[in-house]
């Protein structure tokens, strides 16, 4: 069956550290994770065809990437269905720039060009879904894997088409969970069973963020300073302010003992006094939230990406 749009990319649970030793006897491959735009590429089955771009929601956008289009028409041949990840690079800073996705990704036929222009398109293949548009999704992930990299191969795909890099060597994507982190843009990795086929939809893969771990100033919370349920970090700046970094997430019960331990109401002159807290970035709903003393010191261990 030939496959269209919309169809629901398979997607991944997060988790915190590569799964143990009886689930990667089975055999897993470790891929790159960006953070990017998810998306799925078709490319019409008859030559002359309309090239269409969905992302993860379903929505079709081709006419917000135009080069990509025109890049998929030179190149890719017919009744082609890639997943992978949008990205775009800035050729004045030299790097992948999430702003200028953004900015990309939300702006209409009319401005889209322009755009192309000085914010090329890239697109990172991670799946093969449908080749010659016989769909693909009942064979497992290596033998899809083996007909992307022939896909690369047999076409010499080079730019914007970019295929994602793969090792199935877990001291070698343990490296990479290192380096690969520090370049703008790329998160973690993404851990994907060899025998796994396309499940449309299903958290059947998994990913892991490179996390870091640094000391914040607690000064305020949220519920009481017996039973604190997240709290609402800072940093001293250059002239000795403190500035409000972030919050945790809610704290587990052992966790919030033990911060509960070490809690003091804030005394007149706390240099929060006034401030209102987002419940989230951009939100108009506000925190309630109580000031402490801020002296506590807490080891905060959070995702890490560079931008």
């Amino acid at each position: 069956m030939t496959l269209r749009p919309p169809v629901e990319p398979m997607l991944a649970q997060a988790a915190k550290a590569v799964p143990g030793p009886a689930a990667l006897r089975a055999g897993v491959a470790y891929e790159q994770k960006l953070d990017c735009h998810r998306a799925l590429v078709f490319t019409a089955a008859d030559p002359g065809g309309t090239v269409l771009v969905q992302t993860c929601r379903g929505v079709l956008v081709q006419n917000r990437w135009p080069d990509l289009v025109a890049a998929a028409e030179a190149q890719l041949p017919p009744g082609l269905v890639l997943d992978g990840e949008l990205l775009v690079w800035d050729t004045e800073a030299e790097r992948l720039s999430f702003e200028a996705l953004q900015r990309r990704a939300a702006t209409r036929a009319r401005g889209a060009l322009a755009l192309a222009a000085r914010w090329p398109a890239y697109f990172v293949a991670f799946d093969l879904l449908q080749r010659d548009s016989q769909e693909l999704l009942k064979r497992p992930y290596a033998e899809r894997r083996a007909l992307l990299e022939n896909l690369f191969s047999e076409h010499a795909l080079t730019a914007p088409w970019t295929l994602c890099p793969m090792t199935t060597d877990l001291a070698k994507a343990g490296e990479r969970l290192e380096s690969w982190t520090d370049v703008s843009g790329v998160e973690g990795i993404v851990i994907k069973p060899l025998t796994s086929r396309y499940l449309t939809g299903y958290r059947g893969w998994t990913k892991i963020r490179r996390r870091g771990t640094t000391e914040m100033i607690v000064g305020a919370i949220t519920g009481t300073l017996v039973r604190p349920q997240l709290l609402v970090r800072g940093c001293h700046d250059q002239d000795g302010r403190l500035r409000t970094v972030g919050r945790t997430v809610p704290l587990r019960p052992d966790a919030a003992r033990q911060v509960a331990e070490h809690l003091t109401a804030a005394a007149p002159g706390h240099p929060w006094e006034g401030v209102r807290f987002s419940v989230t970035s951009g939100s108009h709903h506000v925190l309630d939230t109580t000031l402490v003393h801020p002296a506590l010191v807490a080891k905060v261990s959070a995702d890490r990406a560079i931008d």
